[in-house]
């Protein structure tokens, strides 16, 4: 089967990450995977390249590989390799959303034309492509997916003018003409449907990660930072990520020199933060890591991973932690929650600072309920998050579209609207 995928390589964030594992799972599996990006550096009349399409064509970011060579437009789709690069002009992205130039639907067109995949799956990128999609698969007679993740917080059922819940409500007619729409929890979904989308058109299968690779393992992070006891925040330093909320209740904390709070990424705030907040509070700041294994590391030797946001979707980064087997503390925002209940801490979004002044010294007296809530955090991957089962579920999906078997390689003439819950 040929995929046709829509993501984000750049600039890093949860969709970046999604896109990566999710092709790179495929791939593995034997599927023919085109990859579809936003770049400034596009030709604007539009080109395809080759390339490799397997785990390692995909690197740090979700760059991909290429062999540099160009295929015209005007060259048959029996001569244009089922595995490909394709670039959208764009006049702007960021980790919000993505502004594309008047030739990017053009240029999608002619590439899914050529290529004739046999699904096309677009991780939303906040684009005004996302709302022609639909329509333009619908005249070359292809089905297409979305995977639908912006952040919101669970509590606010009203709808306010939150950024994140306006993006819930701009986007549902849009997401009605998808075949089908991926959400990564039953909250996400019973919001779509009560805004519009049709039940049937709704399939949830939550974020996963590889637990083989994210695992419980030796680490010599506790002897690098001279600290036996190790708190780490990782993810983007964003108003949205309520880090502030994290270092306040920290240094309220007194929680003694041989305690440190590591805080593992860059974003708008960094410098801000970072002024107020330095090592002689126990907190250090190691910036942006690209190296995967390092940040694996970097778990496997923390005690408690905090992720103090207002609003999230499915948070990768939490998923990671508690695949590490770290005691996780996480705001009951988007779906992380759901994710985390009964297998970690669950703090109230508007009491982050109170609630961690008086937890954080409980996790540092206490390491047996760390490591406790460690072992039930990774029970908890396991039975929901793995990787390897959400893309079987996502196979599902697409043999559903098609009407065949899971694994099929060549899809049958009929397809139908799917009308399952995964």
């Amino acid at each position: 089967m040929h995929i046709a995928w829509l993501g984000k390589k750049s600039p890093f964030c949860g969709n970046v990450t999604y896109s990566r594992e999710i092709t790179n799972a495929l791939t593995d599996r034997g599927y023919d995977v085109s990859f579809f990006h936003f770049s400034h550096e596009a030709d604007p009349d539009g080109w395809i390249s080759s390339h490799r399409a397997n785990s390692e064509a995909i690197g740090n970011h979700g760059a991909v590989g290429s062999s540099g060579s160009s295929i015209s437009p005007a060259l048959s789709a029996a001569s244009v390799s089922k595995r490909c690069d394709v670039s959208l002009p764009c006049l702007h992205k960021s980790t919000l959303y993505t502004i594309p130039t008047l030739k990017s639907r053009k240029v999608l067109t002619e590439a899914l034309r050529q290529l004739k995949p046999d699904v096309v799956h677009a991780s939303l990128a906040l684009s005004p492509i996302d709302f022609v999609l639909p329509d333009i698969c619908n005249e070359l007679g292809l089905p297409v997916v979305a995977t639908f993740h912006p952040p919101f917080d669970r509590r606010r059922w009203n709808i306010t003018s939150n950024t994140q819940h306006f993006a819930y409500q701009l986007y549902a007619s849009g997401l009605a003409k998808y075949d089908t729409t991926i959400v990564f929890s039953h909250i996400q979904r019973d919001l779509l449907v009560r805004l519009g989308v049709p039940p049937d058109r709704v399939a949830v299968i939550p974020n996963g990660v590889d637990s083989q690779k994210y695992s419980p393992g030796s680490s010599d992070l506790k002897l690098h930072v001279r600290a036996e006891r190790i708190f780490v925040y990782q993810g983007r330093i964003a108003i949205e990520k309520n880090v502030e909320s994290l270092l306040k209740a920290w240094k309220l904390s007194k929680m003694g020199h041989k305690c440190r709070l590591l805080i593992v990424g860059d974003g708008t705030l960094t410098d801000s933060l970072r002024s107020s907040s330095d090592e002689a509070n126990g907190i250090q700041w190691l910036g942006y890591i690209a190296d995967e294994q390092r940040r694996i590391e970097i778990l496997r030797g923390a005690d408690v991973f905090i992720l103090p946001s207002f609003v999230e979707g499915l948070s990768l980064s939490l998923l990671e932690a508690m695949s590490c087997g770290v005691a996780c503390v996480a705001t009951d925002v988007g779906a992380d929650g759901e994710a985390l209940e009964g297998a970690g801490i669950v703090l109230d979004p508007q009491r982050v600072t109170t609630e961690l002044q008086t937890l954080l010294p409980l996790l540092r007296d206490h390491p047996e309920m760390a490591g406790i809530l460690g072992y039930k955090a990774r029970q908890r991957v396991l039975e929901r998050y793995r990787l390897d089962s959400n893309v079987s579920q996502l196979e599902a999906l697409y043999a559903r579209l098609l009407n065949q078997e899971p694994g099929c390689s060549e899809p049958t003439q009929a397809l139908v609207k799917p009308s399952i819950e995964l």
